[in-house]
């Protein structure tokens, strides 16, 4: 404790004097006092430098720092490397080559292969049952007639397939009877075989593939089995003149190419006309276009084409500001990125450039880690915290990093939700400045890895800022839902506006910089969306993570129907009055000096859950009657009191209490003297004493009489504010009911007293509690008691009363053990 806020160190001290100035005053008969000279001796700096090793905060701070500086370094390197840029995109600035080198033009490749593409036929697969179905009736129809001996006994459908007349079937009769005819007739079905496997007959669709499609004249027929009964295998493929197809669809060039077709394998009529009718009778495709079989020969042709190779000099432009980045000068802005990473520089220039890198992010590594350990206690004091910290921090910068690098167009959306969540987490768990300071600096790192304009930069503050700005005071879930959507229009506002800043006024079409434009602002809005819907999703995982009670959990613990503290209504009951007395006292104190009101509230509420184990050992919970304390010893009756902290410690890891209301419980009596029950152990060995002889008691006195430290509380002491204010707030409560006429004066004068007790007795020692917020909480307090506990009208009837009790009177630090426990 300090006057100005700071403990005072306790420096070791020499006490010397001049002896000879001592025997010359004996001498001379003048008796001089003794003066001492105090000497603060502070550490050596080879001492200080070795406690500074021996920390072990030190070597974990040193570990994050160095994993720091080694993944975020690597992150980047790695992305400066890489080309930032994406098809679509309307370029912000010209790019020119940096080195020489040859490279493949790729449009000129894609011409040539293009054009090989369409130099491909189209190929057409044959029907070869459709076909052999033709040559098999033409082949058989003679002989199926043979034994007919009237066209009345050909079956209709025969004669609709063939047109049969009187004509066509005494024809067909002398064939089947007349072997040479027999056989011409089979040669001329063979030959009409043959031409049709030359003569694709084709439907709309394939026909006007077969006419129009590629620049080749020809198109290419295959045959996928051979045809039975042929003299010689045919070919397995060929390829004919495009326009021999046939369209089917179009009546009459199917009729006179049908009839050119009879004609030229040797039929004559009335054959001819026999031959004729089948063809034309319900005519199908005989070849249908093969689109698996075209692409593959295709892609076949592309390959066969060479790249084209060209130089690209120093100083080519690539592309220009204002164009839409398109894909060959995306594949050309890639390849000189590579050749530039490659041969661009040399070895030492290189390895200076990382140096610089790794030295920068160093640097402000540093930066962090001095600003954590200077101004954020909380994090510093603890590795596990330290940890956590670096991790969130790393894996913030690295994923916004990396989804800028993969997809460019997305940079709005992938920096700024990672960024901006990480200050409402680092806020929630700590403080505004803390988040601030530290995302500032990681918006920075990401900045600089994806080599952004000053812009995006300037979005990512603005969305620190907003959503900081919003989370003073995190006491329910809708804060984090306003904060989504405060952030969400503050980001989207400055995207729009950073782009008519940035973007080229030429070059890129009006729909193209209004897509650009409302893209970046749609990206921008459903960032601060998604880091409230993240923060509210994730929030339970870091409050346990970072070890934090916030706002919305406290607000929840506040309710009465919490199962623990309806327990303690029913089970306690005056001790639940009391505490919600403590709460109200120590609420007011902690807002007089700008501590947790709220987290002070709600720990003073369970302060004393550990009572409810044996409430009837406790004053307030006492409703007349004989004092069960009556019938123990001092000890016994100190175990009692002493338990309830245990107890309520126990009960509160049991319910899933956070740790920062643990620390209420454990630590509302810090080490204080139980003094009630101290005096009667004293008292009781006294009155033993009187019974022994004067060289007994010397014997075994030291035996006999209690010890003070067996009578303290375990401890620990308030290490925060909020459970010092507890403590004195708790006391002051106690105390007060004691009281005869609580005017505000002699409030005044308990609380201070009491105040003063506690801070001599070391209780403040371990919390950053200054002598000006210590006179402030007295002063709250003290206004709160008067008003809570305020004096009634005294009546001349009471004078007497009055009087008698002011004998009785006790000093208040008795009164508040003996209202505890009595």
């Amino acid at each position: 404790m300090s006057k100005d806020g700071s403990k005072p160190n306790t420096k070791p001290a020499t006490r010397t004097g001049s002896k000879n100035g001592n025997k010359s005053n004996a001498k001379g008969g003048a008796k001089s006092p003794r003066r001492s000279v105090v000497q603060i001796k502070g550490k050596s700096i080879k001492q200080q430098f070795a406690d500074l090793l021996a920390n072990p905060q030190l070597f974990w701070g040193a570990l994050a720092y160095m994993l720091f500086v080694i993944i975020v370094g690597s992150t980047m390197l790695w992305a400066r490397g890489q080309s930032k840029i994406d098809v679509g995109q309307v370029m912000r600035q010209t790019s020119s080559a940096r080195v020489e080198f040859n490279t493949e033009d790729v449009q000129q490749s894609q011409m040539q292969r293009e054009a090989a593409r369409l130099n491909v036929p189209r190929v057409y697969s044959a029907d070869m049952p459709m076909l052999e179905e033709i040559r098999a009736d033409l082949l058989n129809l003679p002989r199926t007639l043979a034994g007919v001996s009237s066209l009345d006994e050909v079956s209709r459908d025969i004669r609709i397939r063939f047109g049969l007349n009187e004509e066509s079937f005494t024809a067909l009769a002398q064939i089947a009877n007349d072997e040479p005819i027999l056989d011409r007739w089979t040669s001329q079905v063979t030959t009409l075989n043959e031409i049709l496997r030359r003569r694709p007959m084709l439907n709309r669709q394939s026909w006007q593939n077969a006419t129009q499609e590629g620049l080749n004249t020809q198109i290419e027929l295959r045959y996928p089995s051979p045809i039975v009964d042929q003299a010689t295998t045919p070919p397995s493929h060929q390829r004919i003149s495009r326009d021999d197809a046939i369209n089917i669809d179009k009546k009459d060039q199917l009729a006179a190419e049908i009839a050119r077709i009879v004609r030229i394998a040797g039929f004559s009529n009335p054959t001819s006309e026999i031959v004729r009718k089948r063809l034309l009778n319900e005519p199908r495709p005989s070849f249908a276009y093969n689109d698996a079989a075209t692409a593959q020969e295709m892609e076949n042709a592309a390959k066969l084409i060479q790249p084209v190779r060209r130089t690209v000099t120093i100083g080519q432009r690539i592309y220009s500001r204002g164009d839409v980045l398109e894909q060959p000068a995306y594949a050309l802005a890639k390849r000189e990125n590579q050749e530039y990473k490659a041969h661009g520089s040399s070895q030492a220039r290189k390895w200076l450039g990382v140096l610089a890198v790794y030295g920068m992010v160093g640097a402000l590594g540093l930066l962090l880690g001095g600003y954590i350990t200077r101004y954020c206690p909380k994090i510093a004091s603890k590795p596990g915290r330290i940890g956590w910290m670096a991790g969130l921090v790393v894996l913030a910068i690295v994923s916004a990093t990396i989804m800028g690098v993969v997809d460019p167009r997305l940079v709005w959306l992938g920096t700024i939700t990672p960024i901006v969540l990480i200050a409402v987490l680092i806020t929630i768990a700590y403080d505004q400045r803390t988040g601030l300071a530290i995302t500032g600096i990681a918006a920075l790192l990401v900045s600089m890895s994806l080599e952004m304009h000053t812009g995006i930069f300037a979005i990512l503050l603005i969305g620190i800022a907003g959503a900081i700005a919003q989370l003073g005071d995190l006491r329910e879930r809708r804060t984090l839902i306003r904060m989504s959507f405060v952030i969400a229009f503050a980001l989207s506002i400055a995207s729009i506006l950073d782009q008519l800043i940035n973007l080229p006024t030429i070059g890129a079409g009006p729909g193209v910089i209004t897509s650009a434009i409302l893209g970046a602002g749609a990206q921008s809005f459903t960032a601060g969306l998604l880091v409230g819907g993240i923060a509210l999703f994730i929030l339970p995982f870091i409050e346990r993570v970072f070890d934090i009670t916030t706002g919305m959990t406290l607000i929840e613990l506040r309710d009465s129907k919490q199962p623990i503290l309806r327990e303690l209504q029913q089970r306690a009951p005056g001790t639940y009055n009391h505490s919600l007395n403590v709460a109200s006292i120590a609420e007011s104190a902690a807002e007089a000096i700008g501590a947790d009101a709220l987290l002070t509230y709600v720990g003073c509420l369970y302060h004393d859950i550990g009572k409810m184990n044996k409430p009837m050992y406790f004053i307030e919970n006492q409703s007349g009657g004989p004092n069960k304390h009556d019938k123990l010893t001092p000890a016994m009756s100190l175990l009692v009191i002493v338990g309830h902290v245990k107890d309520g410690s126990e009960m509160a890891r049991e319910h899933g209490l956070p740790k920062s209301l643990r620390h209420f419980i454990e630590a509302h009596h810090g080490t204080t003297l139980v003094e009630y029950f101290y005096r009667r152990a004293r008292e009781q060995a006294s009155q033993i004493d009187e019974e022994r002889s004067a060289e007994q008691i010397l014997q075994e006195a030291a035996e006999q009489l209690p010890d003070e430290v067996d009578y303290r509380y375990p401890g620990p002491r308030p290490r925060t504010k909020e459970v010092a204010i507890t403590m004195l707030s708790d006391a002051v409560e106690s105390a007060t009911r004691t009281l005869t006429d609580p005017t505000p004066a002699r409030i005044d004068a308990l609380v201070r007293s009491l105040a003063n007790k506690r801070l001599m007795d070391g209780q403040f020692d371990e919390c950053d509690l200054t002598f000006r917020e210590l006179s402030m909480i007295c002063e709250s307090i003290s206004k709160t008691v008067a008003s809570i506990y305020h004096g009634r009208i005294r009546y001349s009837s009471d004078e007497d009363e009055k009087k008698q009790e002011e004998k009785t009177e006790t000093t208040p630090e008795s009164k508040t053990d003996s209202a505890r426990s009595a």
